[in-house]
Order: C-alpha cells, then structure tokens, then sequence
C-alpha cells in the first residue's frame, strides 16, 4: 500500500495536519495580493526550505535538529537517506510557486484550498473510519476528500457565479481526490492535488466556458 501515514501515529497526524491547515493561508493571503508580490514572498521560503530539506541529509547536526523538533510529525519516507525525499511543507511551497506561477489565479486559489482541507479530511477520516479499500488508500479517505472539497469549491471565489462553474469546481474535485488517491511514493500528494485540480478546471472552462476571462473581479490579479 501506498500510503504511509501508520507510520506516525493518530494523535501526531491530528498535530501534522494542524500544521498542514496553517498552508490555507496561502490561498487566502494571494487572493487579497498581485501575484508577483506572492511570488516574491513565497520564492525565497521555497529555496529556504528546499535548503534545509536536502542539507539534513549532508549535515548530521542539521538532520538530528530537524528529527528533534519535527521528527515526530514526519513520515518514515521524509527520512529516506538514499532517496532523499522532501518533506510535505516543502512540496507545499513548491506546488504553490508552481501554480501561481502557471495558473490564473481563480484556479489556484480554489485547487490550493482544495489540496489542503480535502488532504486533512482524507487523512484524519481515512485513518480513523477507514474499512474499504478503494485504489492505494481507503474509500472512507476518498470520499471525504470529494465532499469537504465540495463545500471548498461552494465557497471559494468565481469569475461569475454561474451554476457550470460549481458544476467544473466538482468535478474537479473528484479527479482531486483521485489524485491524493494514487498518490504515493512516487510522487508528494501536496504537489499533484493542486496541479491536478487546476488542469482539470484550465480544460473545463475552455470547453464549456470558453469566453468567460480567466480574471477574479475586484481583486489584485
């Protein structure tokens, strides 16, 4: 199986996706600002983290710092020393570089949110009510996901308002879910959420939506 999250425990994932919710803040602070100003705040935290994530991997006091205050909350696969994977927070910096940097902002700001309470609902549902098995993870995770990401998509901004773009903000969502699904060793969920649900509703509003402009009224873009 794919998912590793047994590898911590319920009341230590409880704490790691506390953490994980103070990430909402990247949406909701890049609604209010440009985005070459989210981009010039968010860069320099990406290179940061991206330091310190590969250097505990060649600085052993680096590394026993990071397990004693953070280690706790870290998945066995985040201590792969031959592989040197990142951690979660650093793919969260990553993707949210990524998608602001490819993405209108009406996407970003719906996927971004998506990725973050549809992940925490996956996984604190998933480990706690989870029975069947559906593709890597469970269908208890997965269903959480689809629907907390609903309510996500109900109240996240649109360019007008209409019922296709809730109708698009859904079905976005479920290929969301799926994406947090198979999402695994193989690639970091925090970075393949996000860039899924943006693709996903990029295709849809060219095809339904087509001479609707990709631009959030009344807000910096």
């Amino acid at each position: 199986m794919l998912d590793d999250r047994g590898t911590i425990d319920y009341k230590n994932e409880l704490l790691r996706k506390g953490i994980h919710m103070i990430s909402l803040s990247i949406p909701t602070i890049y609604y209010f600002i440009t985005k070459e100003l989210a981009l010039s705040i968010l860069i320099p935290m990406m290179i940061i983290s991206l330091a310190l994530d590969y250097g505990r991997y060649y600085s052993q006091t680096l590394s026993d710092l990071i397990k004693k205050y953070f280690g706790f909350i870290m998945r066995k696969h985040e201590w792969d020393h031959k592989k040197k994977n990142l951690n979660g927070a650093t793919y969260v910096l990553i993707s949210a570089v990524f998608v602001i940097l490819v993405f209108p902002k009406v996407f970003v700001v719906t996927g971004f949110a998506i990725l973050i309470i549809g992940d925490i609902a996956a996984a604190l549902i998933g480990r706690r009510f989870g029975k069947r098995k559906f593709l890597f993870k469970s269908f208890e995770g997965t269903l959480a996901f689809f629907l907390f990401s609903c309510v996500v998509v109900i109240l996240s901004p649109k360019v007008e308002g209409n019922i296709t773009e809730y109708i698009i903000g859904f079905i976005a969502a479920a290929f969301g879910a799926l994406a947090e699904n198979i999402s695994g060793t193989w690639a970091d969920d925090n970075f393949t959420i996000p860039v899924t649900v943006c693709i996903v509703m990029w295709i849809l509003y060219i095809l339904f939506l087509p001479q609707l402009p990709l631009i959030l009224p009344n807000v910096p873009n």
